[in-house]
């Protein structure tokens, strides 16, 4: 009995979900369609040119450069999961060994909060000139992701109740043994909370780095061209495009980070 309510009230939540959803994103639309006519201006256009454009990129590809949109989203994913990746690899060891030694944190926290605040796009034309357009648009995906995936770790670390390191201890586990079955999988779905948000700002960041780095040819560039070239439609299309990207890989870490928490036992 309780199985077959908790079934209905999962079914329940998700229709009102999608319903609100779906309302929304009508309610959108429509505010879109009144700013364009109320605008009267080419840089605004109504919500059916901007599908249709969108329309006609998928089927047809760039008319000005004859790449497809699948050539566009490739070059971009390349680069963000590149920065992605090297984000986890730094941020996450990093953040368990500033939260479990307290000292080491307090010696690194001003550079940290010095950094932090300073915008990733601040970074794309430092990051192109120094470095080229083959690892400057991945460093500013990666400066993104990193700090935000930092903090949730160490916060992840200091969260940890105590008296489970104690109760390891008393078991005879060693520091490398506590470290490693303790302090990593406690920190799990700070880490996952830490990446949702990341990957939210890392596509800010790719787009923002592409605006530079033209040779790239990612889903920023079509952007700019668009826009340069007058073609707003096309502009807007592409920021649908990104959109899109950004709701499909938040949605999948929403989603790893819901299943991880509820199998460590903790609520989201």
């Amino acid at each position: 009995m309780a199985f077959a309510y908790d079934k209905h009230n999962t079914y329940h939540r998700m229709l009102r979900q999608a319903l609100i959803t779906v309302v929304s994103l009508i309610a959108f639309i429509e505010a879109w369609w009144v700013i364009s006519i109320v605008a009267n201006s080419s840089t605004i256009p109504d919500p059916a040119t901007t599908f249709d454009a969108l329309a006609d990129l998928i089927r047809n590809g760039d008319g000005m450069t004859g790449d497809s949109l699948g050539t566009y989203v490739s070059a971009s994913m390349g680069t963000f999961l590149k920065g992605f990746a090297l984000a986890l690899l730094v941020a996450v060891p990093l953040g368990l060994v500033l939260g479990r030694f307290s000292l080491l944190n307090e010696f690194t926290e001003p550079v940290i909060e010095v950094l932090r605040p300073i915008a990733p796009i601040a970074w794309a034309p430092i990051f192109m000139i120094s470095i080229g357009y083959d690892l400057g648009p991945m460093l500013v995906v990666f400066v993104g992701i990193f700090f935000p995936l930092l903090t949730n770790v160490v916060f992840g670390v200091k969260k940890i109740d105590m008296s489970l390191v104690d109760a390891a201890r008393t078991l005879g586990a060693s520091d490398t043994q506590v470290f490693v079955k303790v302090l990593v999988p406690s920190t799990i779905p700070y880490i996952m909370n830490g990446t949702k948000i990341g990957l939210g700002i890392g596509w800010m960041c790719i787009v923002a780095a592409e605006l530079y780095a033209t040779p790239l040819g990612g889903i920023g560039f079509y952007l700019s061209e668009q826009a340069t070239a007058g073609y707003w439609p096309g502009a807007f299309a592409a920021i649908i495009v990104i959109a899109f990207l950004g709701i499909i890989t938040t949605s999948l870490a929403e989603y790893i980070h819901k299943a991880v928490s509820k199998r460590m036992g903790m609520d989201v």
